[in-house]
Parts: C-alpha cells; sequence; structure tokens
C-alpha cells in the first residue's frame, strides 16, 4: 500500500478530466463551479426530469444529467455545480484509485491523519463519513472528497466538490 506521501504526490497530477477519475475539482466534462448551462451544454440535460432533485430546485437540485454514467449526480445550488456524487460502481474512482464498493478501511489506510471521520447520521458504527479536504484546488475554496461508509465498512458514497459534500441528505 502506498503511504500518505505517495499517496499525495500521486494526487497532485491527476488530470480531472478524464471520465475514469474523480477529484474534488470535477469529474470528466464537469468542472465544480460552472454554471447549470454549462454543466447542462457539456454533459446533458437532466436524465429523469420527473424526478425531485431538491425541495427548492431554483436554491439546489440534484440530477443526472443525460450523458454521465449511472450512480452519478451533479448538485447545483444557486446555478452553480457544487458537487458530483457517486452511488454505484460506476468504474469511476478518485484519485488515489477508490471506488464505490471499496472497504471503508482502504479509505482510512489510504489517507491517514489527513482524513476527517465522523459518525454517520443515520447507520450505527463502522458507518461513517470521511471527509479529505483538499486546500490546494485550483479556485481557492475550499474543496475535498467526502467518503459514506455504511455498517458493513463498504463506500456506498463518494462525493466531490465544495463543502456542499457535507450535505447528509441531499441538498439539506
Amino acid at each position: 500500500r502506498p503511504d500518505a506521501g505517495d499517496t499525495a504526490r500521486a494526487s497532485e497530477g491527476i488530470d480531472a478530466s478524464r471520465e475514469d477519475v474523480i477529484t474534488a475539482d470535477g469529474w470528466g466534462p464537469l468542472r465544480i463551479g460552472m454554471t447549470r448551462d454549462e454543466v447542462v451544454a457539456a454533459a446533458g440535460d437532466d436524465a429523469n426530469p420527473d424526478a425531485v432533485g431538491g425541495p427548492d430546485p431554483q436554491r439546489c437540485d440534484q440530477f443526472r444529467p443525460a450523458r454521465a454514467p449511472e450512480g452519478l449526480l451533479v448538485m447545483v445550488e444557486s446555478g452553480t455545480l457544487t458537487r458530483i456524487s457517486l452511488s454505484r460502481n460506476t468504474g469511476i474512482r478518485t484519485a488515489d484509485g477508490i471506488r464505490v464498493g471499496d472497504p471503508g478501511s482502504r479509505v482510512l489506510d489510504v489517507y491517514a491523519s489527513r482524513a476527517i471521520t465522523e459518525p454517520h447520521a443515520y447507520w450505527p458504527s463502522p458507518a461513517k463519513y470521511v471527509t479529505v479536504w483538499n486546500d490546494t484546488a485550483s479556485s481557492g475554496e475550499r474543496r475535498g472528497i467526502r467518503y459514506e461508509i455504511d455498517a458493513d465498512d463498504r463506500v456506498v458514497h463518494i462525493h466531490a466538490g465544495s463543502t456542499s459534500i457535507e450535505y447528509v441528505e441531499g441538498c439539506l
């Protein structure tokens, strides 16, 4: 296993425009900070427009762009892309090689002291949230990746983007 230094060095040069990698700055054609119109131009409109993406869609909406993989959702707050979430094994991995379905213990092994661990809001331990902030994000805004780990110690969601990665229930 790589040590924390190897992991940090490996992450620095990853191209977030690759469609098999998600970073704190984005995935494939999607960059955190894009407008909703730019998201739609890059990845398509809402693949399921009848689904409720948030209680107040003008303030916050979640949807899967039509040309994005199943299991990938974007969050648009006040017209700006703030979060990209993975909820199925889409073949997308983080820059450090972690995917949905991986053991939660692997997340802690990879990030060690950089990881902020919190109890899960709904599931018993060992369920948890593991957040890794990337203060060197290109925007100057705080960005990171948050791993949601279930009671079976498996990564069930990966959220990447701004501070909205800390929301527990979609737009809430």
